[in-house]
């Protein structure tokens, strides 16, 4: 067994040291999952504190969500066959009984953020309507039909297309987003050291308090695990036994352009807004884009706001779809193999599409409160399964048990629980 190991990595270890075309898709697909709507409603959760509380956050947002996807990365990895996907991995280590649960907290950990895309998606498109084309809102259920339609019918063409769509997006998205964060620069003022100064004056325990009800939106504006499954499926197709080393690159790469260009787009958003803004921002239930489009008179921001927007959330809910498809279709073939059936998956695709198209419609139809949604639904199961347990697998797993022993557990651990504990208090209160 060990000897078989080896010989495989030594074929595919030189190739893997070089950079391919498909990392450089998959590292922009990643960064594409990740940045989306979640990203776009940051600066409003994220500002609300003052400067102290945003700082921490820039420094621990690297390690915080590098560690965190490396782990789930190695934990789909970690399966015996090749093509295993993360539901798949979960039976086979935890046995069936565990299997059914985590993959049915796999699907409610991303369901719930498919559902939030559709919201937002909707909400962007209404509010550019009225205020960009100066037109009348259109009845929100023929709205929220067509965008999901439009969405759905390039989920229609594969994996593949889905991915390059997102690593093609990605580029004018970040130069626009770079671009609004620069012309933001002049509009900086002193409202959110204002807030900072009275957060201090109120004890350090504000400032901490502000952080630890930050970090469920943290964790989700970095998430990309729906789309971890697919990238470490198709590395290890491509690289073999090397794919847990080329992973790992891709992963860092993607991390450090989120890192960069987020942070410094949020900073940019809090110091251009009065702590003022960002509350109206919440109770609009728009993205920051879209306020700062109806905030500043200005007809470039007006313009390019919403259509970055939408292009964010756009490709955010193709990454997504392809974790909720991923996770629905596990619980519907593990219910149907208890009782000795089986579905063609052309078949489970097409039911999966309809259940998905008819539930989003509903939800985006519907309009609840999108920050709401990230914290009470998909908060709580994304820390539980990015950051608890892949850290429980690397204890209890053999084939995971060689990455046991490093301090970026611990705190990968801590973050986790931090989330989650954060969550439940929000809900308390």
């Amino acid at each position: 067994m060990e000897t078989s190991q080896t010989g495989t990595l030594g074929a595919v270890e030189a190739p893997a040291k070089g950079w391919r075309k498909s990392d450089t898709v998959w590292m922009l697909g990643l960064y594409g999952t990740a940045i989306g709507a979640g990203v776009l409603f940051l600066p409003i959760n994220a500002g609300a504190g003052g400067l102290i509380p945003l700082i921490i956050m820039a420094v621990l947002a690297f390690p915080m969500t590098f560690y965190a996807h490396r782990a789930l990365t190695r934990f789909v990895l970690s399966g015996k066959n090749p093509g295993e996907d993360i539901t798949e991995v979960v039976e086979e280590h935890f046995g069936a009984g565990a299997g059914k649960i985590i993959t049915l907290l796999y699907f409610f950990a991303i369901y719930p953020i498919l559902l939030m895309y559709s919201v937002a998606i909707t909400n962007t498109v209404d509010s550019f309507i009225v205020h960009q084309l100066g037109l009348v809102s259109p009845p929100r259920a023929v709205l929220s039909l067509i965008l999901i339609v439009g969405m759905m019918t390039v989920v229609r063409f594969g994996e593949q297309m889905i991915v390059k769509a997102m690593s093609v997006l990605v580029f004018p998205f970040v130069a626009v987003l770079m671009l609004l964060a620069c012309y933001l620069v002049p509009h900086w003022h002193g409202a959110a050291l204002e807030t900072l100064s009275s957060g201090q004056s109120s004890g350090d325990s504000n400032i901490w308090m502000t952080l630890w009800l930050a970090i469920p939106v943290m964790v989700f504006s970095f998430n990309h695990s729906p789309i971890i499954s697919s990238f470490a499926v198709a590395k290890r197709e491509e690289y073999g036994a090397a794919a847990e080393q080329k992973c790992s690159r891709i992963l860092a790469s993607a991390h450090l352009m989120m890192v960069l260009t987020v942070m410094f787009f949020v900073f940019s958003c809090v110091l251009s807004l009065s702590p003022a803004d960002l509350d109206a921002a919440k109770a609009q239930n728009i993205t920051i884009l879209s306020y700062l489009a109806n905030h500043f008179n200005v007809p470039m921001i007006a313009w390019l706001g919403p259509i970055v927007a939408m292009v964010a959330i756009t490709k955010s809910f193709l990454g997504h779809y392809l974790g909720a498809r991923e996770g629905f279709n596990g619980l519907v073939i593990k219910s149907l193999r208890s009782r000795g059936k089986s579905v063609a998956p052309q078949r489970l695709n097409q039911m999966t599409s309809l259940f998905m198209l008819l539930t989003t419609w509903l939800v985006a139809t519907m309009n609840p409160s999108i920050l709401g949604m990230i914290e009470t639904l998909g908060g709580p199961v994304i820390a539980m399964l990015l950051f608890l347990m892949p850290m429980y697998a690397i204890q209890k797993v053999p084939a995971m048990r060689k990455y046991s022993g490093k301090i970026s557990n611990g705190f990968v651990v801590i973050v986790g629980l931090l989330a989650i504990s954060s969550i439940f208090y929000s809900l308390a209160n």
